[in-house]
């Protein structure tokens, strides 16, 4: 492996086999740096079968160009789905078996990285010494953690820590849901590292720990055999996987010019002293001579004249002219944490009703839109604000046509090109303040695609001259 990059797995120290795989390899040419970790489950075999076949599966469709990369991260955790689904009922063995993953692909001419992922492996970005989790447990005990609503160290010992909610291998029609694979893309600086592994190190390692050793002065991998066995120092209770990429590239530095130093004038020799006889002076009076003297009244002049003219002109140029406003800097968020957050919160498929105020204590910043792609729920946002980033102008919330009734209470939403894109009449509002959004709500109707097409528009939806409605 390269020096910007190491994977190692262990079977850690009370299992008798490793269930766990990993990817850590250049792709594409060398143009990202793929990194996986997969964490296999459904018993002896069958959890390690499944990590395999996904394996397999995530590598065939990394080797062909691409130019949509998260596009390609979904297609290629479809074929590790209906990998390990089509196994099982091909050979009729380990029907319990499945896995979950996170995948990352690193851009380091980009300075970006994307990711995809469904389950409880992590991932982190740890940049300035500060350890940050991007992606969120797909389980009942991790929202509860991401949400707030319980400690890290209490997270760490719930009884029910291992009990995911997503997974591959478990249910195709359900795993082509939109929202059911965790996507998104963050910016990857100089000096920067990204660390996946399996809840055998997350569960064993507090953030504390871990931050402690990814800060320590080692080599990555090093750093990665130290993250093993601080695990196993701490119990090794499950497999354990880890997965360091970093970016090398140089950090640019600022460094402030000295002005150069002047050279030292060269002194002039005094003349030498020729024997002439001394000319009594009188010391009461100074005497200089006449050509110094009118140097010094030209000196004087010239210096006069150049004072006057240097304030004509800040006369002229500054205090009478207007002075131009500079426009304030866009404000940029790191929006990506949030967003995904609310979108988790409000696909969740268990929820009938969820409160904004409880998951968030500040105003959300949003980058893209959110597709809510619930049947019916009830959002209560006590008075949060929802903000468009000052790079987005689209619009906040999309609802798809499998919509039926969504409520929307007390939220604000603010800056956004439109608030709300329907489909049919599922949306319903209460309380809800729009602030700087040119459309409120927009309606979509879907039309024909290369097709004429004759009608009229009744009441959101287009009518047909024969009283054929096109579906929403």
């Amino acid at each position: 492996m390269a020096e910007n990059f190491y994977g190692i797995t262990d079977t850690g120290k009370m299992r008798d086999n490793n269930e766990d795989a990993f990817i850590a390899e250049n792709v594409l040419h060398d143009r990202y740096i793929a990194a996986c970790v997969i964490d296999g489950v459904g018993g002896y075999e069958g959890g390690e079968i499944a990590a395999t076949l996904a394996r397999e599966a995530i590598l065939d469709h990394l080797k062909d160009p691409f130019e949509d990369v998260t596009g390609t991260l979904k297609k290629s955790f479809v074929a590790a789905n209906e990998k390990i689904y089509k196994e099982k009922h091909i050979t009729g063995q380990n029907g319990q078996m499945a896995c979950v993953l996170t995948l990352a692909l690193a851009d380091i001419s980009e300075n970006k990285f994307y990711y995809a992922h469904v389950g409880d492996t992590r991932l982190y970005l740890f940049r300035d010494d500060s350890l940050v989790k991007v992606t969120h447990d797909h389980s009942f005990v991790g929202f509860l953690e991401d949400s707030g609503r319980l400690s890290e160290e209490a997270a760490m010992h719930h009884p029910k820590r291992n009990e995911i909610n997503k997974a591959l291998g478990f249910d195709q029609v359900e795993f082509s849901q939109p929202g059911y694979i965790e996507t998104g893309e963050s910016p990857f600086l100089p000096g920067d590292i990204i660390l996946l592994c399996s809840d055998g190190l997350s569960d064993m390692l507090s953030n504390k720990v871990i931050t402690s050793i990814l800060s320590s002065d080692q080599s990555l991998k090093d750093k990665c055999r130290s993250l093993i066995g601080a695990a196993n120092d701490a119990g090794g209770k499950d497999n354990i996987t880890v997965v360091l990429v970093e970016n090398d590239k140089l950090r640019p530095s600022l460094t402030a010019t000295r002005p150069a130093a002047k050279k030292k004038e060269v002194q002039e020799q005094e003349p030498a002293v020729r024997n002439e006889p001394e000319i009594p002076v009188d010391d009461t009076e100074e005497i200089q001579p006449r050509g110094r003297r009118s140097a010094v009244v030209i000196l004087a002049i010239l210096l006069f004249l150049s004072l006057a003219a240097l304030s004509w002109f800040v006369y002229h140029d500054y205090l009478r002219k207007p002075k131009a406003v500079m426009p304030a800097p866009a404000t940029v968020h790191n929006v990506d944490t949030a967003g995904i957050k609310l979108s988790d919160s409000i696909n969740r498929p268990v929820a009938k009703e969820i409160y904004l105020s409880r998951i968030f204590s500040q105003p959300i910043y949003l980058h893209d839109s959110i597709a809510i792609t619930r049947d019916s729920l009830t959002i209560h946002g006590g008075g949060i604000k929802i903000i468009a980033d000052s790079n987005y102008r689209g619009a906040a919330f999309m609802l798809p046509q499998n919509c039926k009734y969504i409520l929307i209470d007390s939220l604000v939403l603010e800056n956004f090109a439109t608030g709300f894109i329907v489909h049919n009449t599922a949306l319903h509002l209460k309380n809800v303040r729009f602030t700087n959004c040119d459309i409120p709500v927009a309606h979509q109707i879907h039309l024909p695609n290369d097709k004429s097409v004759s009608g009229k528009l009744e009441d959101g939806s287009f009518s047909y001259p024969d009283s054929q409605q096109v579906k929403h």
